[in-house]
C-alpha cells in the first residue's frame, strides 16, 4: 500500500501537472469505487481541478467547492495521462477527463476493486470518519511530549505505529525502516520506551519518511510511475548484511505482510521464532 513519500509526491507531482486544468467530465467505469452518491460525480464537470494534497495515506482532488477523497489501497494509482483511456479498460476506476484530451486516472490492479472514492463539499472533509479519525501526521513528526503520549500505549511498536489512528501515514514498509533506524525492536511495547527511546523514534521518523519524500523529488520526473523506486535499507531484505553492523537481516513472515529486522542491533541478538516455520513445525 502506498504510503507518506510514495502519496505525498503523487499529490505534487499531480498538482504540478493538472493544477488550474478544467474538468471536462468525471465517469466511475469502477461500479464499487464511489463510496458516496450526493452530490452526483457530474458536478465536477466545469469545475477547475484546484490541485491534489495528501491526508494521511489518503489523496484529495481538490475542485472547485468539492473535494473528492481517494484511499488507494493496496493496488490503487492516482495518475495522470495525455490520453483518455477506453470504458473497457478493465484498470479504471474512476475518470477525471481535463481539458486539451487529459486525463486523472483511478487505477487499480488485481480483481479486489479494493480502491475507493468519496465526493463531497470541502468544507466536509474533515468531518468525514476516514479523515476524522486520522492521527497527528507522521511528518514532520509529532512534538517529542505527544509522540511520548502519543505510543505510552501497551502494544507492540509495529502494529501501534502503523495504526493510522494513532499516526497517520506509516505502513507496512516504512515502519521497518522507522525501528531499524532507532535501533528499536518491532516487538518492543510503546509503554516501555524510555525517552531515550521515544527521542531515538522521533528523529528516525523525521530523517527516514523526510529522506524518502527528498529522494523521490531527486529522481522521480513529472509522472509517478506504477512502481517507485523505494530507497529501502531493511524491509524485505532478510538474508542480506545489515547496512549498519553486517548481521544477517532476519524476518518474521505474517499471512498478509512480512516484518524485517536486525537481531543484533533490534532485539538483542536474539533471532525471532518465523510463524511460517512454527506453523509447519506443529
Amino acid at each position: 500500500m502506498p504510503e507518506l513519500p510514495e502519496v505525498e509526491i503523487t499529490a505534487r507531482r499531480l498538482t504540478q501537472g493538472a493544477g488550474g486544468a478544467e474538468i471536462e467530465s468525471a465517469l466511475a467505469p469502477g461500479m464499487v469505487t464511489m463510496k458516496t452518491f450526493d452530490p452526483p460525480l457530474d458536478a465536477l464537470a466545469g469545475l477547475e481541478l484546484k490541485g491534489v494534497r495528501r491526508v494521511g495515506k489518503m489523496l484529495a482532488i481538490e475542485a472547485g467547492g468539492l473535494v473528492v477523497l481517494v484511499h488507494l489501497m493496496s493496488a490503487g494509482r492516482l495518475q495522470l495521462y495525455d490520453k483518455r483511456a477506453s470504458l473497457r479498460d478493465r484498470s479504471s476506476r474512476l475518470l477525471l477527463r481535463l481539458d486539451g484530451e487529459r486525463e486523472l486516472r483511478l487505477r487499480e490492479f488485481g480483481t479486489q476493486h479494493r480502491a475507493w472514492a468519496k465526493l463531497m463539499p470541502a468544507d466536509r472533509l474533515a468531518d468525514d470518519e476516514a479523515v476524522a479519525t486520522l492521527g497527528p501526521d507522521a511528518l514532520p513528526p509529532p512534538p517529542l511530549g505527544e509522540l511520548a503520549a502519543i505510543v505510552d500505549q501497551p502494544r507492540h511498536l509495529h502494529p501501534l505505529l502503523r495504526d493510522q489512528r494513532t499516526i497517520a501515514g506509516i505502513g507496512r514498509s516504512w515502519v521497518d525502516e522507522i525501528l531499524w533506524t532507532a535501533k528499536l525492536s518491532p516487538f518492543q511495547r510503546g509503554a516501555d520506551l524510555d525517552d531515550d527511546g521515544v527521542e531515538r523514534l522521533h528523529a528516525a521518523m523525521g530523517d527516514v519518511l523526510g529522506g524518502a519524500l527528498e529522494h523521490y523529488e531527486e529522481v522521480i520526473g513529472p509522472v509517478v510511475p506504477d512502481k517507485l523506486p523505494m530507497p529501502l535499507k531493511v524491509h524485505r531484505r532478510q538474508g542480506e548484511d545489515c547496512p549498519r553492523c553486517g548481521t544477517r537481516l532476519e524476518a518474521i513472515h505474517f499471512k498478509d505482510y512480512v516484518m524485517s529486522y536486525c537481531p543484533e542491533e533490534q532485539t538483542g541478538g536474539r533471532v525471532l521464532k518465523d510463524r511460517r516455520l512454527s506453523k509447519l513445525l506443529r
